[in-house]
């Protein structure tokens, strides 16, 4: 019966300390990645407007040959939503919706995260003339985590598993634009 006492009061411990560590570790993250293509602000901004281009180009797009996907209103304007549901548990079920465009410059879309856990997070993308024919894409991604599931930011690096996935997706489309 000691034995059992012992082992109660070191779990309870250990997860206080957890749960007091989570009061006080961050709960935003923020991750952004930018590329350079070749081609006109113009060209570049009227590809990505639309969100279904994203099924193109995007690293999570792909990694689900057989999700389904469904599109609910109009491409490329605010309120546009592009939903995706794959058996994949890397992959899940969400939406993402179109928030905001500022044409030729911007597009804010917030992503809802339904399966394998329920959460929203903010992304977008805006283009930058860098010369005549050349245009710096950025792609950026911040959300936050509930407490006390923020503890997961401390083991997970955030900027290298969403980074390098926006870092694919870009090299992507800039292999699609200037073919």
């Amino acid at each position: 019966m000691k034995v059992l006492k012992k082992i109660a009061l070191i779990l309870v411990i250990i997860i206080g300390l957890v749960l007091i560590t989570a009061a006080f570790t961050k709960k935003d993250y923020s991750v952004e990645r930018d590329i350079t293509i070749n081609k006109s602000k113009d060209s570049v901004f009227n590809y990505i407007k639309y969100l279904k281009n994203q099924n193109n180009y995007s690293k999570w797009a792909s990694m689900d040959k057989n999700m389904k996907k469904e599109f609910i209103g109009t491409d490329a304007t605010p309120g546009f939503i592009s939903s995706w549901d794959s058996d994949n548990k890397d992959v899940g079920k969400g939406e993402q919706k179109i928030k905001n465009i500022i044409e030729g410059e911007s597009v804010d879309y917030v992503i809802h995260f339904i399966k394998p856990f329920d959460d929203l997070a903010d992304a977008y993308m805006t283009t930058e003339t860098i010369a005549n024919n050349q245009t710096k894409v950025r792609w950026g991604f911040s959300g936050k985590m509930k407490y006390p599931m923020n503890i997961m930011l401390l083991c997970m690096n955030m900027e290298e598993m969403i980074g390098n996935d926006l870092s694919i997706g870009l090299t992507n489309l800039k292999t699609i634009l200037e073919k």
